[in-house]
């Protein structure tokens, strides 16, 4: 197949949802003051963090009280049992309202989740509430980590290329809330306490040539080798605790520049029309010294900035957020997480209209 006759891949239609309640900075460190026991100059660090993370609010499953509560590692992941397939239903109903689609023209549906466990897994339990064909392919993705969202995207992609006319629903449902670990004062954990927000976020993909909007042109990964201990989770008997190593800035720095400007000799796009979204905590994204359409990029970094850091569902917010609100003349984007492992997923790269 020549580059002409690639069938287009359409990102038809996008759809989020968040939990009822709000968590807004001054919230943050109030709690963070009542219930970590930090020395007065972490304790000072801490809350500069808070001040300067750009999160300005997020989205909880429950209650601040409830979350900061101890309860059994049975009892948590039943709550993300219930509030992931409660706030999944939510988005496929958007998504495939928007899309104007039924659950019955999907022909590949991929679920992201990796802050709690389901066995049958987040897919079969929507699938029960919607009407899935009985050949329907499923394909869960639960330990890619921050990455997954933008590796559905990809594999999405791949699907309809394989199979032109076809449709793949994506539904990405993270609920960081639940693995809260009170007495764990780890760098780690305390950062991601201030960071991240429960969510959830659905995209339609699909070869169907009449569907409009922003076009996936290519996806890549890219393994780190020797970066096992660099992030991911470690299940103790209270839960999931954080693994974020501190190297993990410099390691992404290191080598963003030579994938992004690869994604973008590909598509000849000059590097200041890229937009990488490389989430790592700070104070802007991650853009590796290159230079970054300010106006364009804000588009990705909002939802961050209102829902928080929502892991493999912020590709999917931050997408619907651009669909939205396209700058003029369209936007070469390489939207980009990074995974356990560690893998760099630099996601599509698309072409918004």
């Amino acid at each position: 197949m020549t580059p002409n006759t690639v069938p287009p891949v359409t990102l038809a239609a996008t759809a989020t949802a968040v939990p009822p309640f709000r968590i807004g900075r001054d919230e943050v460190k109030t709690y963070l003051q009542r219930v970590f026991s930090l020395d007065a100059s972490r304790l000072e660090a801490m809350l500069a963090i808070v001040d300067h993370s750009q999160v300005k609010q997020r989205y909880c499953a429950h209650p601040i009280e409830t979350i900061i509560a101890p309860r059994p590692l049975d009892q948590i992941n039943r709550e993300y049992a219930d509030h992931a397939v409660r706030l999944g239903a939510t988005v496929v109903e958007a998504c495939l309202k928007r899309a104007g689609m039924t659950a019955a023209q999907v022909d590949l549906f991929i679920t992201v989740s990796c802050t709690g466990v389901m066995i049958p897994s987040l897919d079969a339990h929507l699938a029960n509430r919607f009407t899935f064909r009985s050949d329907v392919r499923r394909l869960p993705i639960t330990e890619l980590g921050c990455a997954a969202g933008a590796a559905a995207l990809g594999y999405a992609a791949d699907h309809v290329r394989a199979y032109p006319e076809a449709t793949v629903l994506i539904v990405a449902v993270e609920l960081p809330s639940l693995t809260f670990q009170r007495f764990d004062t780890s760098q780690a954990n305390l950062i991601s306490s201030i960071l991240f927000g429960d969510g959830a976020a659905a995209a339609i993909v699909t070869g169907q040539g009449a569907a409009r909007g922003p076009r996936i042109a290519r996806h890549e990964s890219f393994l780190f080798p020797d970066s096992l201990g660099a992030m991911g989770f470690e299940l103790q008997a209270s839960g999931f605790h954080i693994v974020l190593s501190r190297d993990v800035p410099e390691l992404i720095r290191r080598e963003v520049r030579g994938l992004v400007d690869g994604v973008g000799r590909v598509h000849r796009a000059s590097r200041r029309a890229e937009a990488p979204d490389l989430h790592r905590g700070g104070a802007r994204p991650d853009a590796g010294g290159h230079g970054v359409l300010l106006a364009r990029a804000a588009r990705v970094w909002q939802p961050v900035e209102r829902l928080g850091a929502v892991r493999p569902a912020r590709v999917a917010h931050a997408t619907h957020a651009a669909r939205g609100r396209p700058p003029p003349g369209g936007l070469h984007g390489a939207p980009g997480r990074v995974r356990p492992g560690i893998q760099r997923q630099p996601g599509p790269a698309a072409l918004v209209n």
